[in-house]
């Protein structure tokens, strides 16, 4: 599919993952409207692209904060990619110290954030999808984020991996579901990348992380996660598939 003359929605488009999703999508010829908690974040990094901006009103959760953003980005031009940046982490084991058993509420979020949330913009990008004419046999595509936690969490990110592992687990699914539709599923699974979060990280502990990495030995680029987003898109054959980029990584436990 070609992405010159289309527009896409990027989740957590402000920064990180998202950001460079965004700025890869626009050199390929793409619209795009960011769809973040930071607004001020958001509305500059899509001044700097010429797209549009839409500050989420809680979290992706919200239908109506997604259909905005979705409405946004097909007033643009024909929207055809829908990307999943957006999500949070936390560290808490399932029991902890003293058998305090791991926060319910805290662990809820996550499963809302990062799985629900991930479905709620599927859902209504693909709606807005169905509507386009299809173009050498298809309508869209949207690219969700899972994690390779969601195979290997380690001590401490039950939330985490459960989250991630939803992602995985409603890709080929949900593929199937949209198939009728011409609308694609694919789901990229990241190891270590050089996000704002792991920035903030002294640089002991950030070379420490990038030599578990067997080849190459360092951090991703969030430039890479947003050049495999565009090959997904462009790829019209890859479909209902969790593709992991990780650098031959697999986490141990802690």
């Amino acid at each position: 599919m070609k992405l010159s003359g289309n527009s896409a929605v990027v989740s957590g488009g402000g920064s990180g993952l998202g950001e460079a999703t965004a700025r890869v999508l626009v050199e390929a010829g793409a619209k795009v409207v960011l769809l973040d908690r930071d607004g001020d974040r958001a509305a500059k990094v899509a001044a700097e692209l010429g797209g549009a901006a839409v500050v989420c009103q809680g979290d992706v959760t919200d239908p109506a904060t997604v259909s905005e953003a979705v409405n946004r980005a097909q007033a643009l031009a024909p929207l055809r990619v829908a990307v999943n940046c957006a999500g949070i982490g936390i560290g808490q084991k399932t029991v902890g110290k003293e058998n305090v058993p791991h926060d319910l509420d805290a662990f809820r979020k996550v499963i809302e954030v990062n799985l629900i949330g991930t479905f709620n913009v599927l859902r209504l990008a693909a709606a807005k999808m169905a509507e386009n004419e299809p173009v050498e046999g298809e309508r869209g595509v949207i690219v969700n984020t899972a994690s390779i936690a969601a195979f290997e969490g380690q001590i401490g990110q039950v939330a985490y991996a459960a989250s991630k592992g939803g992602v995985v687990g409603l890709t080929l699914p949900a593929a199937r579901d949209l198939a009728p539709l011409q609308i694609r599923v694919v789901t990229i699974a990241p190891g270590l990348f050089d996000t704002p979060l792991l920035a903030s990280l002294p640089d002991n502990v950030r070379d420490a992380l990038s030599r578990t990495v067997p080849n190459p030995a360092r951090l991703g680029r969030p430039e890479e996660y947003g050049r495999l987003v565009r090959h997904i898109a462009e790829n019209g054959y890859l479909n209902g598939e969790v593709i992991r980029i990780d650098g031959a990584l697999r986490m141990q436990p802690r």
